[in-house]
């Protein structure tokens, strides 16, 4: 299996390989995200009974910009979700966020 940092390579090869790199700012592959993510979501639109390849394809475009705005911001992709899972558990403790979709502030 890949790590990040493997995955990551092939991406900047792949990007330089087409000089796209001149069009990958941090502005342009956060609307690349959002973009994709709404390309997602209609996977979803009709049915929630869908084509799970699509929905592969579709994720990947998400979590493809996504790797590629954290590497152009700098920032280690896995080390911010353990940042933000940690501040995740604070805001919404197991004794009180259990079974409940609930938002944080109404717990």
């Amino acid at each position: 299996m890949d790590s990040v940092d493997d995955i990551l390579t092939q991406l900047r090869a792949f990007n330089q390989e087409r000089e796209w790199n001149q069009f990958h700012s941090p502005e342009n592959l956060a609307k690349s995200i959002s973009i994709e993510a709404g390309e997602l979501l209609e996977c979803f639109q009709w049915t929630a009974d869908t084509d799970a390849r699509r929905v592969s394809g579709e994720l990947a475009d998400v979590l493809t910009y996504s790797f590629l705005l954290a590497d152009a911001m700098g920032v280690d992709p896995l080390q911010v979700i353990r940042e933000k899972l940690a501040v995740s558990a604070a805001k919404y403790p197991v004794e009180k966020a259990k079974g409940r979709s609930t938002k944080y502030d109404r717990l």
